[in-house]
């Protein structure tokens, strides 16, 4: 069995020299929220030879409920989750490398696949540093067949330890930081694109995901992310759980790994609306 990475990064320079790994699986998390079916059509226009595609909407997050509960990409059941990763072909035994395209301003997508398995119990994944440009840019290989593998099976070890519910998350201590990973503007409730109501969890700081990429998509060094972070626990929210996992990424890269000290609120901001009794914050805390 491959060993758990000390990195959660590859770089593409790497991903090349694994490809020819029987025990390798990659994932195309490639998405956009305004245009769902965008991710789809890039991976069959072209992606890494092998690749499967994992739709953020249908593959990576469980039903929308009707009230709002949970957020607009609700995690997954892990054993729906388990279900889908083993019929794809990837089991516990598999290394896996997940990309996006940081290119598109939405370079979190992969981060948030890497959390999922992460979730579920599974350490040998990482994130292809740079995405899809940077496999470009050394010189891989372009498939456009979808990949089929051996299914195999994927038993989930969930860690519920990741994460913070609503109602932690209003009773969080003085110790522990909330960090809002959104951008500003929407932090401070200035505009709202995506849920009902505009502004932050009182009490939260703003810590925008973008700010831990360097211009061409790659992550920052360890030692800036760790200079990005309050100390202490801290627990990490976005619009509905997915661009946090960037900022917890960015996290792990300053030795700070997913766990109890470093939990996800998962629903975020849209679970958090989804109760109107629920205080909201505008401006800046």
């Amino acid at each position: 069995m491959t060993p758990s990475p000390s990195t959660p990064l590859i770089s593409a320079a790497e991903l090349l020299d694994a490809l020819a790994d029987p025990a390798l699986r990659v994932l195309d998390t490639r998405y956009a929220l305004a245009d769902p079916l965008s991710g789809r059509l890039a991976y069959l226009g072209g992606h890494v030879p092998g690749a499967l595609f994992a739709d953020l909407e249908t593959d990576l997050s469980g039903e929308v409920r009707p009230d709002g509960v949970g957020g607009r990409h609700p995690l997954p059941d892990p054993e729906v989750l388990a279900r889908w990763l083993g019929a794809q072909g990837i089991g516990n035994e598999h290394r896996v490398v997940v990309y996006d395209d940081p290119s598109s301003g939405q370079g979190f997508y992969a981060a948030h696949a890497w959390w999922l398995l992460g979730w579920l119990g599974h350490s040998r994944v990482q994130v292809l540093d740079g995405g899809w440009p940077a496999y470009l840019a050394a010189g891989g290989a372009v498939g456009t067949e979808d990949a089929v593998h051996p299914p195999s099976t994927f038993t989930p070890q969930v860690q519920a330890g990741w994460l913070a519910s609503a109602g932690e998350v209003a009773a969080l201590p003085g110790t522990v930081s909330l960090l809002d990973s959104r951008a500003a503007p929407r932090y401070r409730g200035e505009t709202e694109p995506l849920d009902k109501k505009a502004g932050h969890i009182p009490g939260a700081a703003n810590l925008d995901w973008t700010g831990g990429l360097n211009p061409d998509g790659t992550f920052k060094s360890a030692a800036q992310q760790a200079g990005r972070f309050p100390a202490g626990d801290v627990v990490l929210y976005c619009g509905s759980g997915v661009s946090a996992s960037a900022n917890l990424l960015a996290l792990a890269l300053a030795g700070r790994a997913p766990g109890p000290g470093t939990r996800l609120y998962a629903g975020s901001w849209s679970d958090w609306v989804s109760d109107d009794a629920r205080p909201v914050a505008t401006g800046e805390d």
